[in-house]
């Protein structure tokens, strides 16, 4: 199944081709091309991933994205070479948080009807490796893996505690999708600044207060909230054409359910 980026991301590099940009010039903004287009800011986001990927262009914190000459790397693909080699294996960032979203918030709800006091003890001790090793990480100036390997553990863990293997494979994979994901890992390239993390643990906090209580609607709910915040972040911390940011465009996104 070809992607909506992908698509997005050829249409892009056509009309790079046919309205003959040179190389370092500025290409229209994401608000641009998603009027153009009709799709959300973050198709649009997750076109020039791929595009940058591929070579074509290059993505200026600040600026915009430019033209990148040809002989810039060995990358570079034509228009024709990226329509044939577009890895139609990866999924976009947003696309993947918000199956996640949908996924991981009816799994929540089931471990909160399931959920042992060996379940919450283990949660409780996560959340708290996770918070030590963010104030260290950020301390340091870097992210090291050790926040998000508590991240990622917490997670699977709320999909154990739901007592269910396929829906703890379900989320498995969708964490496992996100590891292997090049698009993924150029995203999280474009950002410095950790400390919005800390806003995160409130969200496992409330989560996990939802599961203590036993109460399956509130665990959804915070575990959507907590996603939607994720998406949310990652999205304004990511913005190219910062300050131009609007974040209209980005509920826009959402009601189009166009991750």
């Amino acid at each position: 199944m070809r992607r909506q980026y992908q698509i997005i991301g050829e249409q892009i590099g056509q009309q790079i081709d046919r309205d003959g940009y040179r190389p370092g010039e500025r290409l229209p903004t994401e608000r641009e091309y998603a009027e153009r287009f009709d799709v959300s800011r973050t198709v649009v986001r997750e076109a020039f991933i791929m595009l940058e990927l591929a070579g074509r262009v290059e993505v200026r914190k600040g600026s915009g994205t430019y033209v990148r000459d040809a002989g810039d790397s060995n990358e570079y693909a034509s228009t024709a070479a990226l329509n044939m080699s577009a890895p139609t294996e990866d999924i976009g960032p947003f696309e993947l948080l918000k199956a996640r979203q949908v996924v991981e918030s009816a799994v929540a709800s089931a471990a909160a009807e399931q959920i042992t006091p060996g379940d919450i003890r283990a949660l409780s001790t996560l959340l708290s490796q996770e918070r030590r090793a963010l104030e260290t990480s950020i301390g340091g100036h870097e992210l090291s893996n050790a926040p998000d390997q508590a991240d990622r553990a917490f997670h699977l863990l709320i999909a154990r505690a739901s007592q269910n293997t396929l829906l703890e494979d379900a989320v498995s994979r969708l964490w496992e999708q996100r590891d292997r994901s090049p698009m993924w890992r150029r995203l999280h390239g474009r950002i410095m600044d950790f400390s919005y993390r800390r806003n995160w643990l409130d969200d496992h906090d409330r989560i996990l207060a939802c599961l203590k209580k036993r109460d399956s609607v509130g665990a959804h709910d915070a575990m959507w909230a907590h996603i939607e915040h994720v998406m949310h972040t990652l999205f304004t911390h990511s913005d190219t054409d910062d300050p131009g940011f609007d974040g209209y465009l980005f509920t826009r996104g959402i009601e189009r359910s166009s991750f």
